[in-house]
């Protein structure tokens, strides 16, 4: 299932429209019942306009009613090219720790199908703040 999303995810790379920085990035968020949401960063002349790829991932999937999710896979570079491992901003990953279980979210950096890393969403945001801490 991961190589399949990173492929989908690497398909999507196309997609994004990074007109500032020119550093293109595509994710597929799945939720827990195995639905796909992709997104793509985009960039827009009033910069503060734009999202990344993993948001507008989380918020379409957001607004297609889904509320448990499973794991993310990222994928970016320069001018399209994909040759390192591109993780989500600290952004991104707040946003993810407001919406997913830190302990069993899955974060997939990946250069490809073959070349990628797994990471818990803990893991990447050592002591987050998130919704637990609104809880009495």
């Amino acid at each position: 299932m991961i190589k399949e999303d990173i492929s989908l995810a690497l398909d999507y790379l196309k997609n994004s429209s990074p007109i500032y920085s020119d550093f293109s990035v595509a994710s597929v968020l799945t939720d827990v019942d195995g639905n796909k949401f992709v997104g793509v960063n985009v960039e827009l002349p009033s910069l503060t306009n734009g999202i990344c790829a993993e948001r507008n991932a989380l918020y379409h999937a957001i607004a297609e009613g889904s509320k448990k999710y499973k794991r993310i896979v990222v994928v970016g570079g320069l001018h399209g090219e994909v040759t390192q491992l591109t993780p989500p901003c600290c952004v991104c990953r707040q946003a993810l720790m407001d919406t997913c279980d830190p302990e069993t979210f899955e974060i997939v950096v990946a250069i490809n199908e073959e070349d990628y890393k797994v990471f818990k969403l803990k893991d990447l945001v050592p002591m987050g703040f998130g919704p637990d801490r609104l809880e009495d």
